[in-house]
Protein backbone atom coordinates (compact mmCIF):
# COMPACT_ATOMS: atom_id res chain seq x y z
CA UNK A 1 0.00 0.00 0.00
CA UNK A 2 1.71 3.15 -1.25
CA UNK A 3 1.17 6.29 0.83
CA UNK A 4 0.04 9.41 -1.02
CA UNK A 5 -0.43 12.33 1.37
CA UNK A 6 -1.98 15.35 -0.33
CA UNK A 7 -1.55 17.54 2.74
CA UNK A 8 0.76 20.45 3.53
CA UNK A 9 1.64 19.11 6.99
CA UNK A 10 2.31 15.37 6.83
CA UNK A 11 5.20 14.39 9.12
CA UNK A 12 7.22 12.91 6.25
CA UNK A 13 6.28 14.50 2.92
CA UNK A 14 4.07 17.45 3.78
CA UNK A 15 3.39 19.64 0.75
CA UNK A 16 5.28 17.55 -1.83
CA UNK A 17 2.13 16.16 -3.44
CA UNK A 18 -0.42 18.88 -2.68
CA UNK A 19 -0.62 19.86 -6.37
CA UNK A 20 -2.72 17.52 -8.52
CA UNK A 21 -0.06 16.81 -11.15
CA UNK A 22 2.57 16.08 -8.50
CA UNK A 23 0.17 13.71 -6.72
CA UNK A 24 -0.75 11.95 -9.96
CA UNK A 25 2.90 11.56 -10.95
CA UNK A 26 3.70 10.08 -7.53
CA UNK A 27 0.80 7.63 -7.91
CA UNK A 28 2.16 6.58 -11.30
CA UNK A 29 5.62 6.06 -9.79
CA UNK A 30 4.31 3.92 -6.94
CA UNK A 31 2.21 1.79 -9.30
CA UNK A 32 5.24 1.28 -11.56
CA UNK A 33 7.27 0.30 -8.48
CA UNK A 34 4.74 -2.43 -7.69
CA UNK A 35 2.18 -0.94 -5.31
CA UNK A 36 -1.13 -2.83 -5.23
CA UNK A 37 -3.01 -0.03 -3.45
CA UNK A 38 -2.63 3.76 -3.45
CA UNK A 39 -3.71 5.24 -0.11
CA UNK A 40 -4.81 8.87 -0.54
CA UNK A 41 -5.06 11.09 2.53
CA UNK A 42 -6.05 14.73 2.87
CA UNK A 43 -5.89 15.17 6.67
CA UNK A 44 -2.64 14.73 8.55
CA UNK A 45 -2.76 12.34 11.51
CA UNK A 46 0.73 13.07 12.81
CA UNK A 47 1.01 13.82 16.56
CA UNK A 48 -0.21 17.37 17.17
CA UNK A 49 -1.92 17.68 13.79
CA UNK A 50 -4.73 20.20 13.55
CA UNK A 51 -8.07 19.24 12.01
CA UNK A 52 -8.96 20.89 8.71
CA UNK A 53 -12.47 21.69 7.52
CA UNK A 54 -14.28 18.78 5.90
CA UNK A 55 -14.73 20.68 2.64
CA UNK A 56 -10.97 21.27 2.46
CA UNK A 57 -10.26 17.57 2.98
CA UNK A 58 -12.72 16.63 0.23
CA UNK A 59 -11.21 19.25 -2.06
CA UNK A 60 -7.78 17.73 -1.55
CA UNK A 61 -8.58 14.06 -2.07
CA UNK A 62 -11.42 13.86 -4.61
CA UNK A 63 -9.58 15.34 -7.63
CA UNK A 64 -6.61 13.07 -6.94
CA UNK A 65 -8.72 9.93 -6.60
CA UNK A 66 -10.67 10.82 -9.76
CA UNK A 67 -7.48 11.41 -11.71
CA UNK A 68 -5.87 8.14 -10.58
CA UNK A 69 -9.06 6.16 -11.26
CA UNK A 70 -9.36 7.66 -14.74
CA UNK A 71 -5.85 6.55 -15.68
CA UNK A 72 -5.39 3.26 -13.83
CA UNK A 73 -7.18 0.18 -12.51
CA UNK A 74 -5.07 0.13 -9.33
CA UNK A 75 -7.01 -0.16 -6.06
CA UNK A 76 -7.41 3.19 -4.30
CA UNK A 77 -8.04 3.66 -0.61
CA UNK A 78 -9.30 6.84 1.01
CA UNK A 79 -7.52 7.58 4.27
CA UNK A 80 -10.10 9.45 6.34
CA UNK A 81 -12.29 9.27 9.44
CA UNK A 82 -15.15 11.45 8.21
CA UNK A 83 -18.23 9.77 6.72
CA UNK A 84 -18.83 12.52 4.14
CA UNK A 85 -15.23 12.32 2.97
CA UNK A 86 -15.52 8.53 2.80
CA UNK A 87 -18.63 8.81 0.64
CA UNK A 88 -17.00 11.41 -1.62
CA UNK A 89 -13.85 9.33 -1.96
CA UNK A 90 -15.77 6.18 -2.86
CA UNK A 91 -17.88 8.11 -5.39
CA UNK A 92 -14.63 9.38 -6.93
CA UNK A 93 -13.25 5.87 -7.34
CA UNK A 94 -11.88 4.56 -4.03
CA UNK A 95 -12.67 0.93 -3.21
CA UNK A 96 -11.20 0.86 0.31
CA UNK A 97 -11.78 3.05 3.37
CA UNK A 98 -8.71 3.28 5.63
CA UNK A 99 -9.69 4.82 8.96
CA UNK A 100 -7.44 5.54 11.94
CA UNK A 101 -10.63 5.85 14.06
CA UNK A 102 -11.85 2.41 12.96
CA UNK A 103 -15.19 3.71 11.56
CA UNK A 104 -16.31 4.92 14.99
CA UNK A 105 -17.53 8.32 13.81
CA UNK A 106 -21.35 8.43 13.61
CA UNK A 107 -22.45 7.29 10.15
CA UNK A 108 -19.09 5.86 9.09
CA UNK A 109 -20.09 2.20 9.28
CA UNK A 110 -23.27 2.92 7.33
CA UNK A 111 -21.26 4.56 4.53
CA UNK A 112 -18.92 1.57 4.32
CA UNK A 113 -21.76 -0.93 4.40
CA UNK A 114 -23.79 0.86 1.74
CA UNK A 115 -20.77 1.30 -0.53
CA UNK A 116 -19.75 -2.37 -0.13
CA UNK A 117 -16.07 -1.48 -0.07
CA UNK A 118 -13.13 -2.88 1.82
CA UNK A 119 -12.25 -1.28 5.14
CA UNK A 120 -9.11 -1.05 7.25
CA UNK A 121 -9.74 -0.51 10.96
CA UNK A 122 -6.85 0.91 12.97
CA UNK A 123 -6.28 1.06 16.71
CA UNK A 124 -5.42 4.42 18.23
CA UNK A 125 -5.36 5.40 21.88
CA UNK A 126 -6.64 8.98 22.16
CA UNK A 127 -6.69 11.30 19.14
CA UNK A 128 -3.91 12.67 16.92
CA UNK A 129 -3.41 15.99 18.69
CA UNK A 130 -2.63 14.40 22.07
CA UNK A 131 -2.14 10.67 21.41
CA UNK A 132 1.58 10.68 22.20
CA UNK A 133 1.39 12.71 25.41
CA UNK A 134 1.44 9.73 27.80
CA UNK A 135 0.09 6.50 26.30
CA UNK A 136 -0.49 3.75 28.86
CA UNK A 137 -1.46 0.08 28.63
CA UNK A 138 -1.57 -2.78 31.11
CA UNK A 139 -1.34 -5.31 28.25
CA UNK A 140 -0.77 -3.56 24.94
CA UNK A 141 -1.21 -6.62 22.72
CA UNK A 142 -4.30 -7.86 24.53
CA UNK A 143 -5.91 -4.42 24.63
CA UNK A 144 -5.24 -3.67 20.96
CA UNK A 145 -6.52 -7.09 19.92
CA UNK A 146 -9.67 -6.70 22.00
CA UNK A 147 -10.36 -3.29 20.46
CA UNK A 148 -9.87 -4.51 16.89
CA UNK A 149 -12.01 -7.59 17.48
CA UNK A 150 -14.80 -5.45 18.92
CA UNK A 151 -14.73 -2.91 16.09
CA UNK A 152 -14.59 -5.62 13.41
CA UNK A 153 -17.66 -7.23 14.94
CA UNK A 154 -19.47 -3.86 15.04
CA UNK A 155 -18.71 -3.29 11.34
CA UNK A 156 -20.00 -6.71 10.36
CA UNK A 157 -23.17 -6.16 12.39
CA UNK A 158 -23.61 -2.84 10.54
CA UNK A 159 -23.53 -4.65 7.19
CA UNK A 160 -19.85 -4.64 6.17
CA UNK A 161 -18.86 -8.00 4.67
CA UNK A 162 -16.75 -10.07 7.05
CA UNK A 163 -14.13 -10.73 4.36
CA UNK A 164 -13.87 -7.01 3.56
CA UNK A 165 -12.29 -6.03 6.90
CA UNK A 166 -8.54 -5.64 7.47
CA UNK A 167 -7.02 -4.68 10.82
CA UNK A 168 -4.13 -2.38 11.73
CA UNK A 169 -2.52 -2.34 15.22
CA UNK A 170 -1.70 1.35 14.72
CA UNK A 171 2.04 1.59 15.27
CA UNK A 172 2.90 5.04 16.56
CA UNK A 173 -0.71 6.00 17.27
CA UNK A 174 -1.01 6.44 21.01
CA UNK A 175 1.91 4.13 21.73
CA UNK A 176 5.36 4.58 23.20
CA UNK A 177 8.55 2.88 22.04
CA UNK A 178 8.12 -0.20 24.24
CA UNK A 179 4.49 -0.58 23.16
CA UNK A 180 5.50 -0.54 19.50
CA UNK A 181 8.33 -3.01 20.04
CA UNK A 182 6.06 -5.38 21.95
CA UNK A 183 3.41 -5.27 19.23
CA UNK A 184 5.99 -6.04 16.55
CA UNK A 185 7.56 -8.83 18.58
CA UNK A 186 4.18 -10.46 19.27
CA UNK A 187 2.50 -9.72 15.94
CA UNK A 188 1.74 -13.39 15.33
CA UNK A 189 -0.87 -13.26 18.08
CA UNK A 190 -3.07 -11.13 15.81
CA UNK A 191 -3.64 -14.16 13.57
CA UNK A 192 -6.29 -15.18 16.12
CA UNK A 193 -8.46 -12.30 14.84
CA UNK A 194 -8.82 -14.08 11.48
CA UNK A 195 -8.48 -10.95 9.32
CA UNK A 196 -5.77 -9.55 7.04
CA UNK A 197 -3.25 -7.54 9.04
CA UNK A 198 -2.04 -4.13 7.85
CA UNK A 199 1.25 -2.78 9.21
CA UNK A 200 2.48 0.78 8.73
CA UNK A 201 5.87 1.62 10.22
CA UNK A 202 7.36 3.55 7.30
CA UNK A 203 9.61 6.42 8.50
CA UNK A 204 7.93 6.42 11.92
CA UNK A 205 9.43 7.65 15.16
CA UNK A 206 9.93 4.14 16.51
CA UNK A 207 12.73 3.80 13.93
CA UNK A 208 14.15 7.19 14.85
CA UNK A 209 14.20 6.28 18.55
CA UNK A 210 15.98 2.99 17.89
CA UNK A 211 18.56 4.38 15.44
CA UNK A 212 18.73 8.07 16.29
CA UNK A 213 17.81 8.93 12.68
CA UNK A 214 15.79 11.81 11.23
CA UNK A 215 12.59 11.08 9.31
CA UNK A 216 14.36 10.95 5.93
CA UNK A 217 17.11 8.64 7.23
CA UNK A 218 14.79 5.80 8.30
CA UNK A 219 14.48 3.76 5.10
CA UNK A 220 16.69 0.84 6.12
CA UNK A 221 15.19 0.59 9.57
CA UNK A 222 11.74 0.61 8.00
CA UNK A 223 12.70 -2.19 5.62
CA UNK A 224 13.83 -4.29 8.55
CA UNK A 225 10.54 -3.78 10.36
CA UNK A 226 8.51 -4.44 7.18
CA UNK A 227 10.35 -7.72 6.65
CA UNK A 228 9.79 -8.69 10.28
CA UNK A 229 6.09 -7.82 10.01
CA UNK A 230 5.64 -10.03 6.92
CA UNK A 231 7.49 -12.90 8.60
CA UNK A 232 5.11 -12.51 11.56
CA UNK A 233 1.91 -12.56 9.53
CA UNK A 234 1.27 -9.11 8.04
CA UNK A 235 -0.66 -9.20 4.75
CA UNK A 236 -0.37 -5.53 3.72
CA UNK A 237 2.57 -3.18 4.27
CA UNK A 238 1.78 0.54 4.14
CA UNK A 239 4.85 2.45 2.99
CA UNK A 240 6.19 5.69 1.55
CA UNK A 241 9.01 3.75 -0.15
CA UNK A 242 7.31 1.20 -2.40
CA UNK A 243 10.16 -0.23 -4.50
CA UNK A 244 12.64 -1.09 -1.72
CA UNK A 245 9.85 -2.25 0.59
CA UNK A 246 8.50 -4.57 -2.09
CA UNK A 247 11.99 -6.02 -2.58
CA UNK A 248 12.20 -6.75 1.15
CA UNK A 249 8.71 -8.24 1.24
CA UNK A 250 9.27 -10.45 -1.83
CA UNK A 251 12.55 -11.72 -0.46
CA UNK A 252 11.06 -12.67 2.88
CA UNK A 253 8.01 -14.20 1.19
CA UNK A 254 10.24 -16.35 -1.01
CA UNK A 255 11.96 -17.74 2.07
CA UNK A 256 8.65 -18.39 3.85
CA UNK A 257 7.04 -20.01 0.81
CA UNK A 258 10.11 -21.90 -0.34
CA UNK A 259 10.03 -20.43 -3.84
CA UNK A 260 10.84 -17.16 -5.60
CA UNK A 261 8.07 -14.81 -6.69
CA UNK A 262 7.29 -14.55 -10.44
CA UNK A 263 9.55 -12.11 -12.25
CA UNK A 264 12.36 -12.25 -9.71
CA UNK A 265 15.94 -12.20 -10.92
CA UNK A 266 17.76 -15.53 -11.30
Amino acid sequence: MGILNVTPDSFSDGGRYAALEAALERAREMEAEGAAIIDVGGQSTRPGALTVDESIEIGRVVPVIEAIAARSKIAISIDTSRPNVMAAGVAAGACIINDVYALREPGARAVAAEAQVGVCLMHMQGEPRTMQDSPHYNDVVGEVMAFLSQERRACIEAGVASDAVALDPGFGFGKGLEHNLTLLRELRRFAALDAPLVVGVSRKSVIGKILGKTVHERLYGGLGLAALAVANGASIIRSHDVAPTLDAVRTVSAVLQGSATPGSAT
